[in-house]
């Protein structure tokens, strides 16, 4: 199986996912937040009740339209495979209000379904459709991971550059299809990941998606 080239965050706007499309990635990734009610895809933070989004250093007028995840997948015309990384707090709400919505629009083409916050994923767990990705940011949850996986199988995980080596990565193929990881911007980190059994690259740029679709 080839090595799956992920374009991260593409899914957040349209345009985007025609970019993306039309480089011919595998999989398109976008962030999925629930906010009163509607579940949204873009990368920004809510901020309560303060009328603005929030990254580190980046504002947005909460104000401004935001594209919602019936839209995206409306809007889809390739057949695209997603994966819908779900953010939001601790509980399974997302993740619930995910599976109803894919049930209300039809969607039934295998859909990946990420997030740190497992128990939001597992609530997806029923569908058929449903690939689960269980995240790690830090060294924390890729322990918490590699205990869980032997008991619980799961289709793939995504796991943090910097918390992978050679041994790390052949364990957990041990248990799954597919070990992604993120970020990955540039062709010395993109070997280095490829040398060591990584079968999923998460990049921000088109550069780095093309050359690995060109090396196939």
């Amino acid at each position: 199986m080839p090595v799956l080239a992920i374009a991260h965050r593409a899914g957040n706007s349209l345009a985007g996912l025609r970019t993306a499309n039309k480089l011919g990635v595998d999989v398109i990734e976008c962030d999925v937040h629930q906010f009163r009610g509607r579940l949204e895809v873009r990368h920004l933070k809510s901020a309560g009740p303060l009328p603005f989004l929030w990254d580190r250093w980046e504002l947005a007028s909460a104000s401004a339209p935001r594209l919602g995840l019936a839209e995206l997948l409306a809007a889809d015309e390739h057949g695209t495979t997603f994966m819908l990384d779900l953010k939001g707090g601790r509980g399974t709400s997302v993740g619930r209000s995910v599976a109803s919505l894919l049930h209300e629009v039809g969607h039934h083409r295998d859909v990946l379904v990420c997030g740190r916050r497992w128990s939001s994923v597992d609530a997806l767990a029923h569908l058929p459709y449903v690939r689960r990705v269980l995240s790690a940011r830090n060294r924390v949850e890729l322990s918490r991971l590699v205990q869980r996986l032997p008991t619980q199988p799961t289709y793939g995980v995504s796991v943090h550059r910097s918390l992978l080596d050679p041994a790390t990565v052949e364990a957990l193929h041990r248990h799954v299809e597919v070990v992604m990881t993120w970020p990955v911007n540039d062709v010395a980190t993109l070997d280095r990941l490829l040398d060591i059994g990584v079968t999923g690259i998460i990049s921000d740029e088109d550069e780095i998606l093309a050359e690995l679709i060109g090396r196939r």
